[in-house]
């Protein structure tokens, strides 16, 4: 299976795909089975091997928030070397105790790996308020730091809860000056809202570039991937992004250059990728939507939230309902003044000003056929111009429900 498999990605020229479980040069990682979780792995650590290297992260925007992200907001974000990452509990709504449990563990990675405490970044997912077992974190991040190896299997299997699977990429990135390594680790599969989700993203890479240059292309690529996504319209304390630069590569990344441009458009489409495959997931999901909207600026956002966010129209997506006056509605409940709409569903007009359009019997089959596709594209158009957003969203399942209604039974 590649790793660009989604219609509303595309796999830029200049990007070839690697084994998914490599990882960019001059960067380590390992995990172990810690005991956080019953069985498998949850405690990872990676590291970037050159002290020298530069970094950037983006966190949740919940006023609730984990210990981990309370103690990464302090660290030296543009110069992390490390990260400390876990399955097996989120360390949110432990109070003081949680604060101590993540600077323990940080204090344990620093002294394994030999690095500043304050260039450690954090980031624990699991169960929202059961206290973290701080002894069992910290010797997992110990013996993690001891089976540092040169891919990304173990690290991007210690950070799943509900995921089916691991998200990870490797790809090659032909630059003008020469070819680097990109590499990602991702989970999400449920709590997943726009302004990202429950959900991490590790990326790294052995281009050599500047602070600022890291910093701006990953806000530019977190705005346009993670932060358009929603399986349950529910923001997550735990959301995290860390992006990491080495420079094991010897290509120098000049800000404002061709370079920057063509490893802005490499990031962009992995970020893109990673969002769309916790979208897939959404824990049972059996097909995504894509909603477009465009009209007045202040508009478009509030009404494609609304629609992502509808459980009407979620459940006509998952039975792949044509049933698209659900739609309509969510629009409207988000909307002011005249209700003047136009929708499409995959580039057929199904309703105009706000009235449904009638179906001869071709573009009935038409409708069926993209209702039941794995990915369904709606754009609607409201009164008004120059603005224009999306969002993908996961539809709604049995599976959803009985996963959530016993996530700690």
């Amino acid at each position: 299976m590649t790793f660009f498999d989604s219609r509303w990605v595309e796999q830029p020229a200049h990007v070839k795909e690697l084994e998914p479980v490599g990882i960019a040069r001059g960067f380590k990682s390992g995990a172990v089975h810690a005991g956080l979780k019953k069985k498998g792995l949850d405690v990872g650590v990676l590291l970037n091997e050159n002290p020298d290297g530069v970094s950037a992260a983006r966190f949740t925007s919940n006023a609730r928030v984990g210990a981990p992200v309370i103690v990464s907001r302090e660290a030296r974000l543009d110069a992390l070397q490390a990260v400390v990452a876990n399955a097996g509990g989120s360390n949110t709504a432990a109070g003081d105790a949680g604060v101590a449990t993540a600077l323990a563990s940080r204090e344990s990675a620093a002294e394994a790996l030999g690095v500043e405490a304050d260039r450690i970044g954090l980031a624990s997912t699991g169960v929202i308020g059961p206290v973290l077992p701080k002894d069992k974190l910290c010797s997992g991040v110990e013996a993690a730091a001891k089976r540092l190896g040169g891919d990304a299997r173990d690290f991007s299997e210690c950070i799943l809860t509900t995921d089916d699977g691991p998200k990870r990429a490797c790809l090659e990135v032909a630059l003008p000056s020469g070819r680097v390594l990109l590499s990602a680790q991702s989970k999400g599969a449920g709590m997943i809202s726009p302004r990202y989700a429950t959900m991490f993203c590790f990326v790294q890479t052995d281009a050599d570039m500047e602070a600022e240059t890291l910093e701006l292309l990953t806000g530019v690529c977190v705005k346009r991937s993670f932060d358009r996504i929603s399986v349950d319209g529910q923001l997550s304390t735990s959301d995290t992004v860390y992006t990491q630069a080495g420079g094991a590569s010897g290509v120098r990344v000049e800000p404002e250059s061709e370079d920057e441009l063509a490893l802005g458009q490499a990031l962009d489409a992995l970020m893109r990728q990673l969002a769309m495959k916790i979208v897939h997931d959404g824990e049972g999901s059996r097909r995504v939507g894509r909603i477009v909207v465009r009209g007045e600026p202040e508009a478009v956002e509030p009404v494609a939230r609304s629609v992502a966010n509808s459980p009407l129209v979620k459940t006509a997506l998952h039975g792949a309902d044509t049933n698209f006056g659900r739609v309509l509605q969510a629009a409207g409940q988000a909307m002011r003044g005249p209700f003047v709409v136009d929708l499409e569903v995959d580039g057929l007009l199904v309703a105009s000003a706000g009235a449904e359009v009638p179906l001869d019997g071709e573009e009935r089959e038409r409708l069926e056929k993209a209702v039941n596709a794995n990915e369904v594209e709606m754009i609607l158009t409201l009164p008004g111009e120059g603005g224009e957003t999306e969002v993908f969203f996961s539809d709604l399942s049995h599976e959803y429900v009985t996963i959530n209604a016993e996530y700690t039974t």
